[in-house]
C-alpha cells in the first residue's frame, strides 16, 4: 500500500507500509531506508490503559546496571563518605570496583568477597594516593578478618595489575597512632597518662628507627613493633607518673588491641636499651632494669649511633685478645683455657659480655623435632620388599644376557 512522501536518502516516492514483525512500518522500496516505526507495549499497564511505545525503546538498548553492581557501588561510595576520603579517591574506587565485577576471575567467587571488592578498592586507591590507611580499618568497618581481606586485595592486585606502592614505616606509625585515646583528656583516660601527640610520634618514630637498625623489623610484622614502641615512648616522656602502668592498660586506655607478639617485642627493645645503657658513663653506676633504663630512653636515642657501635661491635677485639697470649706472662692459656679454669667467670664474660648484632632468629633459633632413628627391625631386610619401577629393570635380562646364563649353568 504505497503512501504520500518521498524517501530522505533517496527522493523516491515509491513508499510502502510493511508489517515486519506484526508491527507497522513505513519502508522506500527503492533503497529499504526504514522511515517510521511501529509501536509496540512492553508492560501490562501499559497494554491496559493502551499506551504504545516506539520499538526502540523496547529493544533493551538502555541497558541498566545488574543489582549486584549497583549494591557494590553504593557501598564504596558509602565507605569513602564514611572515611571522609576526597571525591577524586570515590571515582577512582568505583572504576576499580566496575573492573573488577567484569572481570572473569570475581564472577563465580562468594557474596562475601564480592563485598570485601569495594574495600580493597577502597584501599588500593588511598596506598596509590599516600593517603595513610591500614588494613585493620577497613576490616573492621566491613566486620572481616584481616587474613580473608588479605587473598581477596592480592587477587586483585594480580587480577587487574594494580601497581601499589608500599606504605613507608614513618606514614605507619603516624596512621597507628592517630587512633590512640591518649591525646585528649576523657573520662576513662586519667590525666597523668594524656600526652601530647607531636612528642609521643616522634619519640616513637625514634624508638621504630632503632629497631630498623637493630634487625627487629626485618621479616616481621611492624604494628606490634609499631605498638611496644609507642608505650616505650609514652612511658619515657613522664616515667614517674606512668611506670607503675602496664602494656596491657596502657592499649585499653588507648583503645586499641594489643597484637600476640607485642610482649616480645617489648622485651628485645628493652634488651638493646639495657645494652646501649651499659656504653654511658654516667649510667654505669646505677643498676639498671627493664623499668629504669625508660627513665633514660631520651638520652639513649640522642647517643643511639655511638652507643650501639660500643655495645655490638666490641666482639672483634675479644676474639683478637683471646687468640693473643696476655701481656707480661708469656705462654699464658687463651680466653677460652680460662673460661674452662674458671666456669663461673666465663660464663659470665659469655653471657653479659658484648655479643655481634644479630638478627633474633639467629641469636634465638627455633628447636627443630628431630627425626627419629630406625629401629633394627626396620633396617633389616627380609627379601619380600616391593619392587620399584624404575628398579625393575635391572632385573630384566636381555637375549645375550639369557644365552651367557644358560651356557654358563650348562657348563659342567
Amino acid at each position: 500500500m504505497a503512501a504520500r512522501g518521498s524517501c530522505p536518502g533517496c527522493g523516491s516516492t515509491a513508499l510502502v507500509e510493511d508489517a515486519h514483525y506484526a508491527q507497522q512500518q513505513l519502508v522506500c522500496a527503492a533503497c529499504g531506508c526504514v522511515l517510521s516505526e511501529g509501536l509496540l507495549t512492553t508492560t501490562y499497564a501499559e497494554e491496559e490503559h493502551l499506551r504504545e511505545v516506539a520499538y526502540s525503546q523496547s529493544t533493551g538498548q538502555k541497558e541498566q546496571l545488574s543489582r549486584c553492581l549497583q549494591r557494590g557501588i553504593r557501598r564504596v561510595q558509602d565507605l569513602c563518605k564514611v572515611l571522609q576520603l576526597p571525591t577524586v579517591f570515590e571515582e577512582t574506587a568505583v572504576s576499580y570496583f566496575q573492573r573488577a565485577l567484569q572481570h572473569p576471575s570475581f564472577h563465580l567467587v562468594s557474596l562475601e568477597k564480592k563485598e570485601l571488592l569495594g574495600g580493597c578498592c577502597i584501599f588500593v586507591t588511598c596506598r596509590q594516593h599516600n593517603w595513610p590507611l591500614m588494613m585493620g580499618t577497613i576490616c573492621s568497618l566491613l566486620y572481616v578478618k584481616q587474613e580473608l581481606f588479605a587473598s581477596v586485595y592480592l587477587s586483585l592486585q594480580k587480577e587487574l595489575g594494580l601497581s601499589v606502592p608500599a606504605l613507608s614505616l614513618g606514614d605507619l606509625v603516624k596512621t597507628h597512632l592517630n587512633s590512640f585515646r591518649l591525646f585528649q583528656h576523657a573520662a576513662n583516660v586519667p590525666a597523668p597518662f594524656v600526652e601530647d601527640k607531636e612528642k609521643m610520634v616522634a619519640r616513637t618514630m625514634q624508638i621504630v628507627e632503632l629497631a630498623s637498625e637493630t634487625w627487629l623489623v626485618t621479616g616481621r610484622h611492624p604494628i606490634p613493633i609499631v605498638t611496644a614502641a609507642a608505650f616505650l615512648s609514652w612511658q619515657s616522656l613522664q616515667p614517674a607518673a606512668r611506670l607503675t602502668c602496664t602494656f596491657a592498660r596502657f592499649c585499653k586506655l588507648a583503645g586499641v588491641d594489643l597484637p600476640p607478639p607485642a610482649h616480645l617485642r617489648l622485651k628485645e627493645l628493652l634488651e638493646i636499651l639495657l645494652r646501649m645503657a651499659s656504653q654511658l658513663a654516667w649510667l654505669r653506676v646505677f643498676n639498671m632494669d627493664k623499668k629504669t633504663v625508660v627513665k633514660h630512653i631520651g638520652d639513649l636515642l640522642q647517643h643511639r649511633i655511638f652507643l650501639l657501635k660500643n655495645a655490638f661491635c666490641l666482639e672483634d677485639e675479644e676474639e683478637q685478645r683471646a687468640m693473643t697470649p696476655g701481656e707480661g706472662s708469656p705462654g699464658s692459656p687463651p680466653v677460652a683455657a680460662q673460661e674452662e679454669g674458671c666456669p663461673s667467670e666465663g660464663k659470665r664474660q659469655h653471657e653479659g659480655g658484648p655479643r655481634p648484632l644479630l638478627p633474633p632468629c639467629l641469636i634465638n633459633p627455633r628447636k627443630r623435632l628431630r627425626t627419629a632413628a630406625p629401629s633394627a627391625s626396620d633396617s633389616a631386610i627380609t627379601g619380600d620388599e616391593p619392587i620399584s619401577d624404575s628398579e625393575i629393570e635391572q632385573y630384566l635380562r636381555g637375549p645375550e644376557e639369557i644365552r651367557a646364563f644358560r651356557k654358563a649353568k650348562a657348563w659342567p
